[in-house]
Parts: structure tokens; C-alpha cells; sequence
């Protein structure tokens, strides 16, 4: 197993991650129906996202949270789809990296996906 230790592992751990999402029966259709994402523009956040998070490099600005709302206003962002969000990230991870930092990769998204589900869910009772 590799070490999660450079912007190139964060690449390929994002990359990984999100050809099994845009796949998946429970959160894809966010993805593909509900945003339509373009990924040539969301994958460089996400490495600049996680880079931040796992490195402290910094290099991410903007704010997860706020992107969310407007799609959870859409269709509903709700617990189990977080779950499964979690499901397939440590899935990733576990298949191509082990060490500290795929460790904390998993604490933070574990964190991640909690707040966001609260977040989501309390943005719909407004």
C-alpha cells in the first residue's frame, strides 16, 4: 500500500473516488441529474480541498458548505446519502493508501460528512 503524502496521491485518491460516485444508485444522480457537474472545474477544488485539509497547504478557497444549500434545496441532502458519500471515500482510501494520512483522511471525512448531514437537514426545516 502506498503512503497519502503529495498533491499527486490527493489526485488519484479524488479521481478514484469519483468514478465510483458519478456510478452509484444513491448519490450519483446528484451529481450527474441534479448539478450536472463539471468535473474539469470541481476535481482541481477538490485536490486544492483535501490538500488544505490533509496538508494544511492552503490552497482551497471557498466555502463546502454554502455550495450545498442551494442543491439541497433542489432535492433533499439527507443522512444516508452522506453515509453512502462516506462509504465509497473510505472505500477509496482504504484501496490505495494506509498510513497517518489516509487515517486522518478518513477522521476529517467522517467529521465532514456528520456536519454536512446536520447542516442539510437543518437547512430544510427553515
Amino acid at each position: 500500500m502506498k503512503k497519502l503524502e503529495s498533491r499527486e496521491d490527493i489526485e488519484l485518491l479524488v479521481n478514484s473516488f469519483y468514478d465510483k460516485v458519478v456510478k452509484d444508485e444513491t448519490i450519483g444522480f446528484f451529481f450527474n441529474d441534479i448539478v450536472n457537474v463539471d468535473f474539469k472545474k470541481h476535481l482541481p477544488k477538490m485536490y486544492s480541498f483535501w490538500e488544505t485539509i490533509l496538508f494544511g497547504q492552503m490552497s482551497y478557497k471557498g466555502n463546502p458548505m454554502a455550495v450545498h444549500f442551494p442543491i439541497n434545496r433542489l432535492e433533499a441532502m439527507e443522512k444516508h446519502h452522506f453515509e453512502q458519500w462516506l462509504k465509497l471515500w473510505k472505500q477509496t482510501i482504504e484501496e490505495k493508501f494506509d498510513g497517518e494520512n489516509a487515517d486522518i483522511a478518513i477522521t476529517k471525512s467522517e467529521n465532514i460528512a456528520k456536519l454536512m448531514a446536520y447542516k442539510m437537514e437543518m437547512d430544510r426545516k427553515l
